[in-house]
């Protein structure tokens, strides 16, 4: 049966149309805005696998270049790998819809997002979440949503529902909030300093358009859904959980005096095994997954009830933060950031502007000269992994602090450079996200990148039973995974930067998330307290093993005679000099950038040099270049050519031309005019006076 509804969110119209296109998927959703168009499915497997009491739940979001019109790249031409931009959407639908999957839901389900069509203007995200949603409500798959999905924008105080690309430019915030008509699920976006009380507006603002999301689509899944199909969960019977229960009693106090995340996990792990090796290999799993249960409420009921952490800190206490700049010697800059158990290594490395990288979107080409790449390797936690390209989540972790720190970069006409942060997780014991925007912002200040200030950011946890509910600050491994909450904030002492939710529970309220963002503060002020104590502002010069690079304006009606004929005259800069140039033609930009500072400042006298407008009566040491039946073309420098009429070569009659001037004479000359097409006319005769004219 097919069916076509409209929704309005902001002042936008959302066109939601089922039953039309890829019928064979369990449900399927084409959403359109404007000229922008995603088909999302949803399809689960008809087979049960054993042992398996999570969600095996995949996303896959993918752009095609056809959409914009375009043909793909590379040798190939077609779509291949997933792009950065397709990851994080693909996360950005998973995260709020994974908490609405039955827990004990074990089918694999997968949902596929295609951009279809995109208008350049309206942008596709927020479309992917809400079509991934109305997909998975008219199937017959398991589901406690519908959800909605909105982006905000901030422009001249005013916030914006779903802003157009080009509306983003000039927005202060971009942020995207999910959610169910009673609770919101995910949280993701970047602002430039904003206040705590304007996100909290902004996010009650989205709730608002998410709950007119949700009533449409549960009219949309009352008229044309399939119902849910049935499937047996895993059961636990009562005498067992009783008796695995009973056996393990008393053994969590122990395991909350251990310090050490390795030695907790491994007397965890033992608990695990000694209770499963009293019972058949039959019953491991159920037996396994009891303990496991039974020591995650001991874990929540005491937090809850005595306000007290497994590590042994109150609620709102951070870990002991190190702070440290200037470890490693080659790079440009570098920081370790330490906060318990926690470290991230950074390194700076400055570059050219060839060094940005290019970014064949849809919404066509760009260019990125500031970069965070997140690597979170094996050993930080004790385990052995095959080490490949970065997965998902580290891409994810890495555009998120590279957001969180992108305001308080200086401007390219400020710092004309390119700047990549790499974050190498040591160790982990949880928020190693908000450890890397800590590093990054030390590892910047070392390297003497003049950034705005210092960037801190950490991670809010909680533990929800009903009305009952306690926050926890900058949690660790354990309690992200016991726990019901993982929110992550960074910023300045200004306002937020950066922020992201995930939460499991689908009662999460605008209150909580109010008092949330208060303690976030509190925490990461505190933390800039360290980070300043160890650096408190950029250092005034760069290392000595960066690159230098200055840039010049110019006339663009110059720029013609810095390159010269066939390039001739760059060329010969660069030879000279051993430095790099880049020209922006558009924007009358020269760009210089060499390994010293001596070779960067030969460059620019040379360009300066060029540009300068010749003036008549100037006299200059020449070079003759060619030699003309009416006289010879003299070089005066700065890649300018003059003539030299054979009539002003001496104050007597010269017959020829190469009686006096051999091609590769030095010549002192005089500008005796300049026409208005550039054309220079000089004169030998007008420095010698008639007296010492005598015939050469």
């Amino acid at each position: 049966m097919e069916y076509i509804g409209t929704v309005k969110v902001g002042d936008k119209e959302l066109v939601f149309e089922a039953g039309r296109l890829a019928k064979q998927a369990s449900g399927s959703v084409k959403v359109t805005c404007g000229g922008t168009v995603v088909l999302a499915t949803a399809c689960s497997s008809d087979e049960q696998p054993e042992n398996l009491d999570f969600a095996a739940f995949t996303v896959d979001y993918q752009e095609r270049t056809y959409s914009a019109g375009k043909i793909p790249g590379g040798f190939f031409k077609r779509e291949g790998r997933p792009s950065e931009k397709e990851i994080l959407i693909s996360r950005l639908i998973d995260r709020p819809i994974r908490p609405l999957i039955p827990d004990d839901y074990s089918y694999e389900t997968q949902i596929v997002a295609l951009v279809l069509s995109h208008d350049q203007e309206n942008d596709t995200h927020t479309l992917a979440v809400c079509a991934a949603s109305a997909a998975l409500s008219l199937s017959d798959i398991p589901f406690n949503g519908p959800i909605g999905a909105v982006s905000i924008g901030l422009i001249n105080d005013q916030f914006i529902v779903n802003p157009k690309v080009s509306e983003l430019e000039n927005s202060k915030m971009e942020m995207i909030v999910a959610g169910t008509s009673k609770a919101i699920t995910m949280i993701e976006g970047r602002m430039n300093e904003v206040d705590e009380d304007i996100v909290s507006a902004a996010v009650e603002i989205s709730q608002r358009e998410i709950i007119e999301l949700v009533r449409f689509q549960e009219d949309l899944k009352a008229k044309v859904g399939k119902g849910e199909r049935t499937y047996v969960p895993l059961k636990i019977p009562d005498e067992l959980y009783q008796e695995v229960s009973g056996k393990v009693t008393g053994m969590f106090e122990k395991l909350s005096t251990i310090p050490g995340k390795i030695e907790r996990s491994k007397y965890r792990e033992s608990i695990i095994e000694n209770t499963k090796s009293e019972y058949p290999e039959e019953q491991h799993y159920l037996v396994g997954k009891i303990t496991d249960e039974y020591l995650k409420k001991e874990m929540r009921d005491r937090i809850l009830n005595e306000g007290r952490r497994i590590d042994g800190r109150v609620l709102n206490e951070i870990r002991p933060v190190r702070c440290e700049v200037g470890v490693l010697p080659r790079p440009h800059g570098s920081a370790i950031f330490q906060r318990g158990e926690t470290v991230s290594l950074c390194a700076v490395t400055l570059g050219s502007k060839r060094d940005e990288q290019k970014l064949d979107r849809l919404i066509g080409e760009e260019y990125k000269r500031f970069m965070v790449h997140y690597n979170f390797l094996p050993f930080s936690v004790g385990e052995v992994k095959w080490m490949r390209g970065p997965g998902r989540r580290e891409i994810g972790h890495g555009i998120l602090a590279e957001r969180s720190l992108q305001y308080v970069i200086p401007g390219e006409d400020e710092f004309p450079y390119t700047i990549r942060l790499v974050s190498d997780i040591l160790e982990s014991n949880g928020s190693s996200s908000m450890a890397t925007v800590c590093a990054c912002s030390l590892a910047m200040m070392d390297s003497g990148i003049p950034v705005k200030s210092h960037v801190a950011g950490l991670s809010i946890g909680l533990v929800k039973e009903g009305d009952n509910y306690r926050l926890l600050t900058d949690i660790i491994g354990a309690e992200d995974h016991m726990g019901d909450m993982d929110f992550k904030v960074a910023g300045t002492r200004e306002g937020i930067t950066g922020i992201q939710l995930d939460t499991k529970i689908q009662d999460l309220s605008l209150d909580i998330i109010k008092e949330v963002l208060k303690v976030a503060k509190e925490g990461k002020l505190e933390i800039l307290e360290s980070m300043e104590k160890t650096i408190p502002r950029p250092r005034d010069v760069l290392s000595e093993y960066a690159p230098r690079i200055i840039k010049i304006d110019i006339p663009r009606d110059k720029i013609g005679e810095i390159i010269g004929p066939a390039g001739k005259t760059i060329r010969e800069i660069i030879s000279k000099t051993k430095a790099e140039i880049e020209i922006d033609d558009e924007e009358g930009v020269v760009i210089i950038s060499a390994s010293d500072k001596e070779s960067v400042q030969r460059a620019e006298a040379m360009i300066r040099g060029i540009i300068k407008d010749v003036i008549p009566g100037e006299v200059y040491e020449g070079e003759v270049k060619k030699i003309l039946p009416f006289g010879a073309i003299v070089n005066i420098g700065r890649g300018k050519d003059g003539l030299l009429h054979i009539s002003e070569i001496a104050h007597y009659h010269v017959n020829k031309v190469e009686d006096i001037l051999s091609v590769g004479d030095k010549v002192r000359v005089k500008v005796k005019r300049v026409d208005k097409d550039g054309k220079i006319d000089l004169s030998r005769k007008a420095l010698i006076s008639r007296s010492e004219n005598k015939k050469e």
